[in-house]
């Protein structure tokens, strides 16, 4: 039997918030259109750690604790250094539009999915249809950055590659799909962080769920923020639902946190349609209690 959450209004007053991580005792993540990085702690006392006018998504943190940063528009992704954030790595090459999601593995793999096209603008020319439609929407990369800076393309053909997660052994990349409804799972080359084994970790698709922001808990199952309702699932993997949290909004990404990794923390707002989540600070974090 599924369980059942209702999650809680924890912070408001954001424009469109994503890549939520937690990290030293702190909810970090991004907001777009505040073109910021912030982090919050569980007292609600929130402090922005850095500007990024070229608007950031993806966090991660390399082993020697520099973060790193997706920076959406400049197709690129940076890094932590003295004096703030500098350019690590252009992924241009492989990139047709916007940096998306990354993900930093314990071996310093730094893996970043981009849209592949301007969704937005597809959206207005085709509607939801062009989404199933055939042949629907363009197929992007999915590459890795070193942390010496270094790019190359480790997957093709992927549809809107977006949140990713790392099971608990280090050896397998699961990531959102978004378009194509799915969660994809690669094992990992431990020398030199190339995928293989490309395999349908769940098929989404009869849940009429668009996977977004993912988490993974301690036995490996993934909490996915479907970004067409108010809510996210948490998935076995071959696609059985355990659980479901609901919240008043839309939900975009997901973090697992707080003192014993038990707080689910949803990333919400009322749409994500640029020219509308740009302009209104209706976004806000809900969080529940998901043993």
């Amino acid at each position: 039997m599924e369980k059942i959450y209702t999650a809680e209004r924890f912070a408001d007053g954001f424009y469109f918030t994503e890549g939520p991580r937690w990290h030293e005792n702190r909810l970090w993540f991004s907001d777009f259109y505040d073109h910021s990085i912030i982090a919050i702690d569980l007292a609600g006392n929130r402090e922005k750690i850095y500007d990024v006018p070229t608007q950031p998504s993806g966090l991660g943190w390399l082993s020697d604790g520099r973060l790193v940063v997706s920076s959406m528009t400049d197709l690129s992704v940076m890094i932590q250094s003295d004096s703030g954030l500098s350019k690590l790595a252009d992924i241009s090459e492989y990139s047709s539009y916007w940096t998306n999601d990354l993900i930093v593995t314990p071996s310093d793999f730094i893996y970043v999915g981009n849209f592949g096209f301007n969704l937005d603008a597809f959206l207005e020319e085709k509607g939801q249809e062009g989404i199933v439609g055939n042949p629907g929407p363009p197929k992007t990369n999915l590459v890795l950055v070193t942390s010496e800076g270094t790019v190359r393309n480790v997957a093709s053909e992927m549809s809107f590659p977006n949140g990713m997660v790392v099971t608990k052994d280090n050896r397998t990349l699961v990531v959102a799909e978004s378009l194509g409804f799915r969660l994809t799972a690669f094992d990992i080359n431990e020398r030199d962080g190339a995928l293989s084994n490309r395999r349908v970790f769940a098929d989404l698709s009869s849940y009429f769920c668009v996977p977004d922001g993912i988490c993974i808990d301690a036995d490996d199952n993934i909490w996915v923020a479907n970004a067409i309702s108010n809510e996210a699932v948490l998935v076995r993997e071959g696609g059985e639902i355990l659980a479901r949290a609901s919240a008043p909004m839309t939900c975009f990404a997901t973090a697992l946190g707080g003192a014993d990794g038990d707080t689910l923390f949803m990333m919400c707002a009322p749409t994500s349609t640029a020219k509308i989540a740009s302009v209104n600070r209706n976004g806000a974090i809900y969080k529940v209690k998901v043993k």
